[in-house]
């Protein structure tokens, strides 16, 4: 004899459809809470960047093995100084603290904006009254096509 419940009855659980996404070389694990991950420069061309290394670990950044994610299972440097380390293509996984990070963020964007101040000063130094020259915008828009047509 066939079953006779009703589909309403019956239950089954929700399979989540995959996504296709394409392909990224620089996916890396999540970063534990407090920290943030980014990929830094180990070399270029076949050529050590020891300097670039040395600089982020003064930073306060960190470099990121392999075996502390053991469900990783993206691409960790075999040989060298860096063995173990998870890394593609002459970068590597380093963290640091998101409280260091965000100073770090906040000191550069000060440098930005010093540098900024500085091209602007310049700029305005040579004005002359007889031709004066523009305040420099910073602002940028983007537009499409010609004016608005109002008839729909």
């Amino acid at each position: 004899m066939a079953d006779r419940t009703s589909r309403e009855t019956q239950t089954r659980e929700r399979q989540e459809r995959r996504v296709w996404r394409p392909g990224s070389a620089l996916e890396a694990p999540e970063a534990p809470l407090g920290y943030t991950h980014r990929w830094i420069r180990e070399s270029v061309m076949e050529f050590d960047d020891k300097t670039n290394v040395h600089k982020r670990r003064q930073e306060g950044y960190e470099l990121v093995r392999a075996e502390e994610y053991p469900d990783y299972s993206g691409p960790v440097v075999d040989e060298g100084r860096n063995a173990g380390i998870i890394g593609v293509g002459g970068l590597v996984l380093a963290r640091i603290p998101t409280e260091l990070a965000a100073q770090r963020n906040q000191h550069y964007q000060g440098v930005t904006s010093n540098q900024m101040e500085a091209v602007d000063r310049d700029w305005m130094r040579e004005n002359n009254p007889a031709m004066p020259k523009m305040a420099p915008q910073r602002k940028t828009s983007v537009s499409f096509g010609g004016p608005k047509n109002s008839e729909g």
